[in-house]
């Protein structure tokens, strides 16, 4: 149903509050000459006001529920990056900081809240081909391909075959073989034995090398490939029913950014095993030998297959976009030079089919939550309380589409990243997830002593005092087949030797569908991990010493 926007006016600011107060006091008096020692009795004036408590009361269910009721509605349209709803997104967050009293750090453009910078939206173009030998084969039905492609016009492509493309401790497809500029193939999967267990895990689990192209694609990237086609010959496995499964995401229009020399990923193509099998000239059974041989020696096998070349054309039409962050600005006191970041996403996955995707949950309630915590701190600023080091409120746009805004900002920074001193990034926190179903108020925290160890015992210590919730670090793990890490936007600081934490509730059978409504939204346990975060981006900002890069876990 759709919701008409409604906005409230900001409350009233409080009376000014009272200077602190004293703390303990001895006093001692010399007696005069001649005079009986007079005994002074010492008393204690009233503990120092916890001005973090006070502000944090700032943080409401139904301050977050104002903000969400107007970005979640279906007038914003799905906040589609460079689409008309993320623009509108973008407006009302530079609005309600600069009415909260931030100000806005942008030099360039118009709007000083504003750091806009061009996307590019792409389809793939009718036509596709692909042919080996004298067989032409179908797109979407025996290849697809996500993300840009080089084959604007019929190339010859005659792929490196790299196994499973896998390089870790005691395994790697890569060892004495360049890629650099091919084209590789790449097998799905990983090594596996008996029931399926992963051999390469000390337990038998799926790696992220199983479970996830992407990370074999960010790999392939890392070596300098041009392209990457991926191909599966698990019996298992289904080629046309995934295809059809993915043809309406195929379909939409997806994004690149603009002058992005390297991208994070290599482009990828996926083709069907029949395709697979005739490009290295071999026959299922061969195929079936080859991976065999792999999973008894747990080691890459140098194979004998004789490449055929392949034609193919896949062209990608372009569609520049304009697109922006939104900035707020709170300056700090003696510690100033120092900037935290308050980070979250307030793009999400626009219209399809005439449905509205409105993100109520992802990131709707990362970017009301940090809305809200900035007009905390500006109050506090604005009654004689503000911070000690400065804090950038940054709503990034384009995570959607690869972490698109936080990247921008990573190599376009406003304030030097050498001055950045960490980046707490909020991103789905108004739900409950099916493994905390019944259980107590909890957050997934991720990355928090990756590059930091202080930074982790600094919001244990936060959670501990004000009220805690239950920490969840699961997602730490390196080898979690999910890669949270590595899919928000803290981690476009983090590769910059940023520290990071990044606050999460988990995927639930909403994420990313038309379903992530705020009427599913559960205020009560947004706003206190709302507060969490306040409490400690307040004690970050306001302590002595700044935390240490001491610490590069994976």
């Amino acid at each position: 149903m759709k919701q008409t926007p409604l906005l409230l006016a900001f409350l009233a600011l409080a009376s000014a509050a009272p200077a602190h107060a004293q703390g303990k006091v001895k006093v001692k008096i010399k007696p005069a000459t001649n005079a009986p020692a007079t005994k002074i009795k010492t008393t204690s004036a009233p503990a120092e006001k916890d001005w973090s408590v006070q502000y944090a009361d700032q943080v409401t269910a139904e301050r977050l529920r104002t903000h969400l009721a107007v970005l979640a509605s279906d007038e914003y349209e799905g906040r589609e990056t460079g689409q008309k709803g993320q623009h509108m997104a973008a407006d009302y967050v530079a609005t309600q900081f600069k009415a909260a009293g931030l100000t806005g750090p942008v030099t360039t453009g118009t709007d000083p809240y504003q750091q806009h910078f061009d996307v590019e939206q792409v389809t793939w173009a009718d036509g596709a081909t692909l042919k080996v030998g004298k067989t032409s084969y179908a797109w979407l039905t025996d290849f697809y391909g996500l993300g840009d492609s080089p084959f604007g016009q019929e190339t010859s492509v005659k792929p490196v075959f790299v196994g499973y493309g896998i390089e870790q401790a005691g395994y790697s497809d890569y060892a004495n073989v360049d890629v650099k500029g091919k084209d590789i193939l790449v097998l799905m999967g990983e090594p596996t034995g008996d029931g399926g267990k992963a051999l390469l895990s000390a337990d038998g689990s799926p790696t992220k090398w199983g479970t996830d192209y992407r990370g074999k694609a960010q790999l392939a990237a890392q070596k300098g490939a041009r392209t990457v086609f991926f191909v599966s010959f698990n019996p298992t496995s289904n080629f046309a029913k995934l295809t059809a499964r993915m043809a309406p995401y195929i379909s939409r229009p997806s994004m690149v950014m603009v002058g992005n020399d390297k991208p994070s990923r290599t482009p990828s193509f996926f083709i069907s095993p029949a395709v697979g099998l005739a490009v290295l000239g071999t026959t299922d059974a061969a195929m079936q030998t080859y991976l065999g041989k792999i999973n008894a020696t747990k080691q890459p096998v140098a194979a004998t297959f004789k490449v055929v070349p392949m034609q193919i054309k896949a062209e990608r039409k372009r569609e520049k976009l304009d697109t922006q962050n939104v900035l707020g600005f709170i300056e700090g006191t003696d510690k100033k030079e120092d900037i935290i970041v308050i980070s979250a996403h307030h793009d999400h996955l626009g219209k399809h089919d005439g449905q509205v995707f409105n993100g109520a949950d992802d990131d709707g309630s990362g970017t009301t939550a940090i809305i809200t915590m900035a007009e905390a701190f500006a109050k506090a600023k604005q009654e004689g309380h503000g911070p000690r080091r400065s804090l950038l409120f940054l709503s990034v746009t384009g995570e959607e589409k690869g972490l698109f805004g936080s990247e921008y900002y990573s190599k376009h920074p406003i304030f030097p990243l050498a001055s950045t001193e960490l980046d707490l990034n909020v991103d789905m926190i108004g739900r409950t997830d099916v493994e905390h179903e019944g259980k107590p108020d909890y957050v997934y925290v991720i990355g928090s002593d990756k590059l930091a160890s202080e930074l982790k015992v600094i919001l244990e210590a936060q959670n501990k005092q004000y009220g805690p919730i239950d920490l969840d670090y699961r997602f730490d793990d390196p080898n979690d087949p999910n890669r949270f890490y590595y899919r928000s936007d803290h981690y476009n600081f983090a590769v910059n030797k940023v520290p990071v934490a990044f606050f999460f509730n988990g995927v639930h059978a909403d994420y990313h569908q038309q379903s992530d409504e705020i009427e599913k939204i559960e205020f009560a346990k947004m706003e206190k991990r709302a507060r969490l975060v306040f409490h400690t981006a307040w004690e970050l900002a306001n302590r002595d010493g700044r935390i240490v890069v001491d610490s590069n876990k994976p």
